[in-house]
């Protein structure tokens, strides 16, 4: 509790604050390599935010380790973008993805699984296509087997296309509930049924005929087995950009054993490729296969979509191969940073992605200064007219909680990463009217104080007592409005909760350090000028006071007679 008027040093508090200002402003324009302003979120300076939602097969939460894996190899991932101020983070069960600027695109392909696997081709059939209403039916392609490419070593001949799509196919929303765990079972009973490998050929025609036919290989159906398939199992997958299915071995190679991926173009064969480099292990285990296995395909299979089945035409050695697949240079390029940066430890679906032009972010950022602006313009103009000096003291603080807000911004986001953003301005401008409401009550209470006959200097050190515990109260009901809110809420309703609470926090620093010390050194002052009434909006409250003052000795003189 600040001490009485007549004891309060004020000179000591504003040092103190005048200090603090100082350290933090040595520490904006001093300290780290970035610009002395806020890291703006992509609704002000324009970009790509994307939300990826975790999928775990058993209904549960998914383990906080394999979200830190994911994230960690997603961030890889965006960091290959080349893209400066980009943003990884984890935000519950979600991977929230930023992008500033005008190359975010990439970001939505980001969730892939990329569970890569080699496997060997046993059969394959056509697609059966199906008219669909608004759009002309596919053709057909012919059979794997039939006219399919070739694979070899990179520098004489490379693997010619024959593959499906780069990217996995897109997750339906919905949470990983027990219908999601009965569709994976079912998929696996059908799909990957032993029976699909054994040797009684009755049984073996049987078991493919059931999985050729469950499997449906429209492009916006999403495959329950994407980041769900055993590897150590037969699989009936979709390939050659879905219109050919193929039956195929369990996995021989897997896709960790890659340690370099790039993207290139075949000037020879006029084709994007994705050209792979595999470890030690990978290298042997594939080129024993391709010895093994000359004349016969291989498949690529990327979270189950046959990306390329070649036909193997020599032993591959040296640990180099290609993939093909009549890829376009993104899908080569966002097949190989995938390949390159890892596989997922889980599945993704995004949930949500949102992209601001630098234009409409400008303008989000100009209506926000506006409406600050406004506010501010507002309740400068209120003050002026009702406390007049003291109006000009609560200006003056607004100016300092202001200055602290933006100093306490930049640094939040060098060290934490903290992003302003649209919703954060909002909670910045109600911390306007917070602030100019502790001033009020401040004000108020100093009015009380001279109505009952008190001067101006008595009353500051009473109306502080009482208006301290009133401020006190006020701002710690809206920083836990602030923090539950934090709490509870997800995405951009936490930029909100955050400002509205960090400014509430820096309201008590203003009031305590500025406001009442500004007033005690006022209420002590010798000017004229200062100490007139009038001009502190206390004229009218004065001379009420002075009324009731003059009043109680003249309703006691009579008693006083008596006695």
């Amino acid at each position: 509790m600040a001490a009485p008027a007549g004891h309060l040093r004020p000179g000591r508090y504003l040092a103190f604050f005048a200090l603090i200002v100082v350290a933090l402003y040595a520490l904006v324009f001093f300290t780290g390599s970035g610009k002395p302003t806020p890291k703006l979120g992509i609704d002000l300076q324009g970009g790509t935010r994307v939300t990826l939602s975790a999928r775990n097969p058993d209904g549960g939460d998914p383990p906080r380790e394999s979200l830190e894996q994911a994230r960690s190899i997603i961030e890889r991932r965006v960091n290959g973008i080349g893209v400066g101020g980009t943003e990884v983070v984890l935000d519950g069960s979600n991977v929230v993805i930023t992008v500033p600027g005008e190359q975010g695109d990439q970001a939505k392909t980001l969730g892939k699984t990329a569970k890569l696997g080699f496997r060997k081709v046993v059969t394959s059939q056509p697609v059966t296509p199906v008219p669909q209403p608004s759009a002309p039916p596919q053709s057909s392609a012919p059979p794997a087997s039939s006219g399919a490419p070739s694979a070899s070593a990179p520098p004489s001949s490379p693997a010619n296309g024959g593959g499906g799509s780069a990217g996995a196919p897109q997750q339906q929303p919905g949470d990983a509930d027990e219908q999601t765990k009965k569709e994976i079972e079912e998929a696996r009973n059908l799909r990957q049924n032993p029976d699909l490998l054994s040797t009684d050929q009755a049984k073996q025609a049987a078991a493919a005929e059931k999985a050729f036919a469950a499997l449906n290989c429209d492009p916006k159906v999403s495959d329950p087995l994407v980041g769900n398939d055993l590897t150590d199992k037969p699989l009936v997958a979709c390939g050659d950009k879905n219109t050919a299915k193929y039956l195929l071995e369990p996995e021989f190679l897997p896709g960790t054993e890659i340690s370099d991926a790039s993207s290139g173009y075949d000037t020879q064969n006029s084709q994007w490729v994705v050209n792979l480099n595999f470890k030690s292990d990978g290298s042997r285990i594939w080129g024993d296969f391709t010895s093994k296995n000359t004349q016969k395909q291989a498949a690529f299979v990327l979270d189950t979509q046959v990306v390329s089945a070649p036909t193997i035409q020599s032993a591959i050695l040296g640990g180099q191969t290609q993939i093909t697949g009549r890829f376009s240079q993104v899908e080569a390029k966002d097949l190989a940073d995938v390949l390159k940066y890892g596989s997922l430890p889980l599945s993704f679906e995004s949930s949500d992605a949102t992209t601001v032009s630098a234009t409409l972010g400008l303008a989000s950022l100009q209506a926000g200064l506006i409406a600050g602006g406004i506010g501010l313009l507002i309740v400068f103009i209120y003050c002026l007219f009702y406390y007049r000096l003291l109006g000009v003291l609560t200006i003056l603080s607004l100016v300092l909680a202001f200055s602290l807000v933006y100093a306490v911004l930049v640094l939040l986001g060098r060290w934490i990463g903290y992003t302003l953003d649209l919703a954060g301005v909002a909670g910045l401008i109600i911390a306007i009217g917070i602030t100019a409401d502790s001033f009020v009550i401040y004000f108020e209470r100093l009015k009380d104080e001279i109505r009952e006959g008190r001067t101006f200097r008595s009353a500051v050190p009473r109306g502080w007592s009482r208006a301290q515990r009133t401020i006190l109260a006020s701002d710690a009901v809206s920083f836990l409005a602030a923090a539950i809110l934090y709490w509870l809420a997800v995405g951009d309703v936490k930029g909100f909760a955050f400002t509205l609470g960090m400014s509430t926090v820096l309201d008590l620093v203003v009031v305590y350090l500025v406001t009442h010390p500004l007033v005690a050194m006022v209420s002590r002052s010798k000017s004229k000028f200062l100490s007139n009434p009038k001009n502190l909006g206390l004229g009218a409250v004065q001379q009420v006071g002075s009324e009731r003052k003059a009043a109680r000795p003249a309703a006691g003189r009579p008693n006083v007679k008596e006695a």
